[in-house]
């Protein structure tokens, strides 16, 4: 029995030096946009491999993720002279698309963030307005108008009180207020506005100017820009990590990210892409514009806060840095022009 015993607690210790490496794991899925496939690539994040590859409509640009992850719903921008108007919808762990969402005369669908049960909201461009979509009923709820050219992309504020909108022809923000389905201000913010994320303790919004080269940091409580940061060049993504200590900003032009210390509003340190853009890419969305930069545009940071994807768009790959020793740690392939990325808890199983 003493020996019994003695292996038992021997066993009990190995398996307790084991649960932190098992609760620090990275797993769940990363749903990746490729613009020019018109598909979701469904990637493992624990193993870094794409596990499904889900089509969509025309040129899908952005995606929101239903709290429990079992659902995404992808807003299908169109190309060129034909604008979408609909949104797919993924059914995330069968790695199948559930159905597509009609959005008759609203056009141009971008920036899509999930509110509660299942209500999405989404800016709708050649509207210039937000759209709050029922996507179990696939009915459109309501329509709130910006009134501001090219209204991008959209972040909620933690209680899904509020909407923040970045517009890009307007260079401004605008601050919606979801209870009364109404706008409360329009905020300058800079030229090309796009970029926007809301940080974990709610208290402040950064909005990424990409043709100023500039990061306005709004005060959510007194809906004011209170601090503006230089990040050059052609700043179009921000994202924060989720302590709160970091902001990440994705330049196109210079083909790298900035990081910024959110406490003390200042870039400390860049992290190159150290890639080049594809032969096909001036055909693009982007063109040549930006000469040979990968063109990073889309960031994700997974819930752990270990690590970032960054869709680099020109260059049809995905970059992961390791944001402990913030250095690219892999590459991953998804298809052609990855844009826009959404995060699942779900673990697919079935296809490896």
């Amino acid at each position: 029995m003493a020996f019994e015993k003695e292996t038992c607690m021997k066993l009990i210790g190995i398996l307790l030096t084991m649960i932190p490496i098992v609760l620090t794991a990275q797993t769940g899925t990363l749903i990746v946009l490729n613009k020019s496939d018109h598909t979701a690539a469904l990637v493992d994040v624990s193993t870094r491999r794409l596990v499904a590859t889900v089509p969509t409509g025309t040129a899908p640009h952005e995606v929101a993720v239903s709290p429990d992850g079992m659902v995404a719903a992808v807003a299908n921008y169109g190309t060129g002279p034909s604008p979408g108007s609909s949104l797919t919808v993924i059914d995330v762990p069968g790695m199948r698309k559930g159905g597509d969402i009609d959005l008759g005369s609203y056009r141009r669908p971008h920036g899509i963030a999930w509110l509660s049960g299942s209500t999405i909201i989404v800016t709708v461009e050649a509207n210039k307005a937000v759209l709050l979509v029922d996507v179990e009923s696939g009915k459109v709820l309501e329509e709130i108008a910006t009134n501001q050219n090219i209204s991008h992309m959209v972040v909620p504020s933690h209680n899904h009180t509020r909407a923040f909108v970045a517009n890009i022809g307007s260079g401004t923000c605008t601050v919606i207020d979801l209870m009364e389905k109404k706008v409360l201000k329009n905020l300058e913010t800079g030229a090309g506005a796009e970029g926007i994320d809301i940080s974990p303790d709610g208290a402040e919004v950064w909005v990424s100017n990409r043709e100023a080269n500039t990061v306005s940091v709004i005060d959510t409580k007194g809906l004011s820009v209170v601090t503006t940061l230089e990040s050059a060049a052609f700043p179009i993504r921000v994202k924060f990590t989720p302590d709160g200590k970091y902001g990440l900003v994705s330049n196109a032009r210079s083909g790298d990210v900035a990081v910024f210390d959110v406490r003390g509003k200042k870039e400390v340190r860049r992290i190159p892409m150290e890639f080049s853009r594809v032969n096909e890419a001036d055909r693009r969305l982007f063109g040549d514009r930006f000469g040979t930069s990968p063109v990073p545009v889309g960031i994700l940071v997974e819930p752990q806060g270990k690590l970032a994807f960054v869709a680099n768009t020109q260059a049809d790959v995905v970059t992961v840095i390791d944001l402990s020793a913030w250095k690219v740690l892999d590459r991953l392939t998804t298809g052609k022009e990855p844009d826009g990325m959404g995060y699942s808890g779900v673990i697919l199983v079935g296809k490896r």
